[in-house]
Parts: structure tokens; C-alpha cells; sequence
């Protein structure tokens, strides 16, 4: 399964989180698609609406688990998906910044 490291990725890369909304509720990165991976079936149009087609789709949840499933699927359907390895816990413990939906600063639970 392709997967790339939390440091590899760049300010603008497209990011999908997978967690579910307590989670993202609680702390996200900015600008990141949230489909929770118990809605991703009915809601899988979104994602292809908003997905680059120059570049890979970034999956995250909290520690990678749900995200290599997500991205196995996606590369079954024929995208170009990578894991994120460590999920938002290595992206919050590399001072990466995390919000709430209101802006100010969040957490990841």
C-alpha cells in the first residue's frame, strides 16, 4: 500500500479525513475533506468532486488504521491514495497545526 510520512507533506497537499465527527470536532488540519469512514460509501461522490486529478489523495485518521483501509479501497477504484503513516497523532506531535471548526486550536482524541 503506498503511504507517505506526515514530514513528506506540504502546505496545499490534498488531505481526506477519515475520522469520525467527535474526532475531527475535536481537533483536524486546516483544509482537510472530512468523510468519516462510516459515511465514506454513501458520501464517496464528494471525495471524487473535491479530489485533485495531479495529485494523490492524502488519507489520515488518528493513527493510520482506518486510513490504510480507505486508501486500499481507493486504490482498487483506481486513485491515486496514499496512508498517512502515524496519522494525526504523529502530525499533532510534529507541531503541525490542529483546529477545531471554529478556528481556534484543537487537539487530537
Amino acid at each position: 500500500m503506498p503511504t507517505v510520512e506526515v514530514a513528506d507533506l506540504k502546505d496545499g497537499d490534498f488531505l481526506l479525513d477519515v475520522r469520525e465527527d467527535d474526532e475531527w470536532q475535536a481537533g483536524h488540519a486546516a483544509g482537510a475533506l472530512h468523510i468519516p469512514m462510516s459515511d465514506f460509501m454513501a458520501r464517496y461522490g464528494d471525495l471524487t468532486e473535491a479530489a485533485p486529478q495531479d495529485a494523490p489523495v492524502n488519507v489520515i485518521c488518528r493513527s493510520g488504521g482506518r486510513s490504510a483501509q480507505v486508501t486500499a479501497y481507493l486504490v482498487q477504484q483506481g486513485i491515486d491514495a496514499v496512508n498517512v503513516i502515524g496519522g494525526m497523532q504523529v502530525w499533532e506531535a510534529a507541531g503541525r497545526p490542529v483546529i477545531r471548526p471554529s478556528g481556534d486550536p484543537g487537539t487530537v482524541v
